[in-house]
């Protein structure tokens, strides 16, 4: 049966949109995706930092706002309450779609109950593994699990972006009926292998003719770099003894890049800072293979983005990223906490580095299978959803999907 784009309006509230990271590329390419395809979607968020464009993006000037502690990157803001819960009843949504579970997520969560309409949500952010790898307080830990299934119990239902994160949506309370894995996919069509430019390295004073193995993330110890650091030397060592170079690039920022970069001196890494758009996909394209030791990702934007650029992909076997990656084929998935992982990650990257053929094979696999991600089939899987949501009775759930 055809969808009526206009028969359910949908309201999301976000504390993060204007910020570089895969989190925010989903909402702004879910809000796109909507504009283009008349659904009615509209995003409220409160933000200081420069919002990016759309006719269905609404920043709320906060009322409070400061540099979040730890993350200088990020910001920590007090969305003005009474203009936000007015706005919404203004729109007069069918449903409240939370990204986030920060202030802005709370005002919709009090939105939609004055307004008496279900809750749903996408879980983006593993925030207890951040609580526990960041503070290391088991207390901290439980406490932070205990709110977070608090104020996801409260959903209609809840997409989750792996089936790892579903698995452990469900040891935090959430039960599993009202779990759903959301169809990955991102936009395909802006990382090509074509894009590849070595001249781009002449700009960042990096070798041309080196190889080239990037990460792409929030600098930070959540993602698991203070085992890349660690492992590094002893790659660029073994490098070296065959005759070649590998340089490591680093694209983001966040609190770990000062002790990174200082303890990586002279060890071939280069920290690019925040990159996006065209010049982020040139990036991609003009490295060799991609390394994501995270642990904490409930599914890894970057990790499709690289493997639709040509890359490999060697990720670890704890989060969503090892769902999307075909061990073997396109890419590696490692155990981290294992006797002897940090010396099968040395010798995987060393190996891999090394053999172009097999590296060119496995980026070509990897490019074959990003083409079935597409934005538009996961954002469809999304609209569907909520569109069953409403016509469906609330004892009905919407069919899981794979």
């Amino acid at each position: 049966m055809p969808l009526n784009h206009h028969s359910t309006c949908v309201l999301k509230f976000t504390d993060t949109l204007a910020d570089i990271n895969g989190v925010c590329r989903f909402i702004q390419n879910t809000a796109q995706a909507a504009h283009d395809t008349n659904r009615n979607l509209k995003v409220f968020t409160s933000t200081r930092m420069h919002m990016p464009d759309g006719d269905n993006l609404v920043n709320f000037e906060p009322i409070f706002a400061m540099k979040m502690p730890g993350y200088e990157t990020l910001d920590f803001a007090l969305p003005p309450l009474i203009a936000m819960l007015r706005a919404a009843d203004a729109f007069r949504p069918d449903l409240i779609h939370i990204s986030t579970p920060g202030p802005v997520g709370m005002v919709g969560m009090l939105a939609a109950k004055l307004m008496h309409i279900p809750i749903t949500g996408v879980y983006h952010t593993d925030f207890p593994a951040y609580i526990d790898e960041l503070f290391n307080n088991p207390l901290a830990s439980s406490a932070t699990r205990l709110l977070i299934g608090a104020f996801y119990k409260q959903f209609r239902f809840v997409f989750a972006r792996s089936d790892d994160y579903a698995r452990r949506l469900e040891s935090i309370g959430i039960h599993k009926n009202k779990l759903l894995r959301l169809t990955p996919g991102f936009d395909n069509t802006k990382f090509d292998p074509t894009l590849r430019d070595p001249n781009i390295w002449n700009q960042h004073a990096i070798a041309t003719d080196s190889i080239k193995a990037v990460f792409c993330g929030r600098v930070s110890t959540e993602k698991n770099l203070p085992m890349l650091e660690a492992i590094w030397p002893s790659i660029v060592s073994r490098i070296e003894q065959a005759g070649k170079t590998i340089d490591l690039i680093i694209i983001g920022d966040g609190p770990y890049r000062t002790q990174m970069e200082s303890n990586l001196k002279n060890q071939h890494a280069h920290f690019l800072g925040f990159r996006k758009g065209h010049e982020l996909a040139t990036l991609y394209a003009s490295c060799d293979l991609f390394i994501f030791p995270s642990t904490t990702d409930t599914l890894g934007q970057v990790v499709m983005e690289s493997q639709a650029s040509g890359l490999p992909v060697i990720a670890t076997n704890q989060g969503g990223p090892k769902e999307i990656i075909n061990d073997g084929h396109t890419g590696f998935v490692l155990p981290v906490d294992t006797p002897g992982a940090h010396a099968r990650w040395i010798e995987t990257i060393v190996s891999l580095a090394l053999d172009d053929t097999k590296r060119k094979a496995m980026g070509t696999a990897g490019i074959k299978v990003m083409k079935s991600y597409t934005f538009t089939q996961s954002f469809e899987h999304y609209w569907q959803v909520h569109e069953s949501l409403i016509s469906s009775p609330k004892s009905k759930q919407p069919e899981p999907r794979k």
